[in-house]
């Protein structure tokens, strides 16, 4: 038996428990290049841990439809993970409270045109699920010698609902 959750439109306020909302909303914090260019900057905490560096990885996930269910959540225990589009297609975002080790309710959110996520270190989130084709990601990660992924099998599935 699966359980539901309601999809909710990506907000950097009810993101901000799991990681940072990548957008250009609002006014530029400052103009660059000759003034042709607005820069918002620093828009999240990237986080490589201990012995790792940064890295760039394109993504290309199989596009899913909704409804969509699912019974995995996975997190990366040392380091942060940025989602960036490289398509004006929306995404559906998946994450979880921590508790205890385990992941808890799940959270949906669907990206608007032009946003993207930053997962901070150790958040619990679903597998990358573009809702549409193509589902190219640029993918700002660790790059290390550990595996830095845990895996977590849901005992049952949730279903997520437009």
């Amino acid at each position: 038996m699966t359980r539901e959750i309601a999809i909710q439109p990506l907000s950097a306020e009810a993101f901000a428990p799991f990681g940072d909302v990548l957008d250009a909303a609002g006014e530029p914090d400052r103009m660059i290049n000759a003034g042709l260019c607005g820069r918002h900057h620093d828009r999240a905490r990237l986080d490589f841990g201990e012995g790792g560096r940064a890295g760039i990885s394109v993504f290309n996930a199989q596009a899913r439809t909704l409804p969509y269910t699912f019974d995995l959540l996975e997190r990366h225990p040392e380091g942060s993970q940025a989602f960036v589009p490289m398509t004006a297609n929306p995404f559906l975002v998946i994450v979880a409270p921590d508790e205890g080790g385990v992941p808890g309710r799940p959270r949906a959110f669907r990206t608007g045109p032009h946003q993207g996520i930053n997962l901070h270190c150790g958040v619990w989130h679903g597998v990358l699920t573009p809702l549409a084709a193509p589902g190219i990601f640029a993918v700002v990660d660790r790059i290390g010698e550990t595996p830095n992924l845990e895996e977590f099998f849901l005992d049952r599935a949730y279903i997520v609902v437009p």
